[in-house]
């Protein structure tokens, strides 16, 4: 499968791992945030004794670069019965690009009560009815739509539009490889920015920090994304989202912070 060859690493030393920057993952000239968080995230995932990820913090410093080596370092901060942490560093030329914690659980294990309150799925579009992502809308290439299929529903997905800074549809990989509690990392990060539907061909909107957590290993089949403007003030924005698998079942809650800049 695309997504995980391309963000595999090998081991290089005690707790630091290498691995490749595929610019098939890019919008425009920048690889994909997601796509770099799973990169550090496979190489923590080999120090830990837990299988999936459950809280994913990620401080963006400065953009990757795509059809480069990059070096992903390792401290593990505490190895639990339950619950396991590390912090992840991935470098390229000697330059920090992005800071990642995570904690990792088993997502099969009850580990307290087990009472659900949950949130249900927005009702968007049929998948059928969606429109595929392109770059056009922000003015750029997007070599990230030959590895995922990010559909918008209609309402939200021609730019300007919309009466609320809001985003929502579904996705799923080319190679119709199934989702897992991974690769809800990179989904959360793979659509255009909410504020794009209500004010229009804005320009660069970079991320400075993105939470993902994840609830629930997901079925197979598409995920559905909705994606909010909590506020943007000053050119800063905050956006919180939500991924239901394609059961219905909430998998994935996200929060960032990112920048909306102008175009020129």
């Amino acid at each position: 499968m695309q997504y995980d060859a391309e963000t595999s690493v090998r081991k290089i030393g005690n707790s630091d791992y290498e691995g490749q920057v595929d610019g098939h993952w890019n919008i425009g000239d920048n690889p994909n945030g997601g796509y770099l968080v799973s990169i550090a995230i496979n190489a923590i995932a080999n120090e830990l004794p837990h299988p999936d990820p459950v809280s994913v913090t990620t401080h963006y410093l400065r953009p990757g670069t795509a059809g480069a080596p990059c070096q992903v370092s390792v401290d593990v901060i505490r190895k639990g019965r339950t619950l396991s942490s590390a912090k992840a560093t991935l470098s390229q030329d000697g330059k920090e690009k992005l800071v990642v914690m995570a904690a990792f659980a088993d997502l099969n294990e009850t580990v307290g009560v087990d009472t659900e309150l949950t949130l249900t799925a927005p009702a968007i579009a049929p998948i059928g009815d969606c429109v595929p992502r392109t770059g056009s809308a922000q003015g750029v290439a997007l070599p990230l739509a030959s590895r995922v299929n990010t559909l918008l529903d209609p309402e939200f997905a021609v730019p300007g539009k919309s009466a609320v800074a809001e985003m929502a549809g579904w996705i799923t990989f080319t190679d119709e490889r199934d989702p897992d509690p991974r690769s809800l990392i990179l989904f959360t990060d793979a659509f255009p920015p909410s504020p794009l539907s209500k004010l229009g061909a804005i320009g660069w909107v970079p991320t400075l920090e993105l939470t993902v957590h994840i609830l629930s290993k997901p079925s197979s089949g598409p995920v559905q994304a909705y994606f909010k403007t909590d506020s943007l003030k000053q050119g800063r924005m905050i956006e919180t989202g939500s991924l239901w698998d394609a059961t219905g079942q909430l998998v994935a809650t996200s929060r960032q912070l990112g920048l909306v800049m102008r175009q020129v």
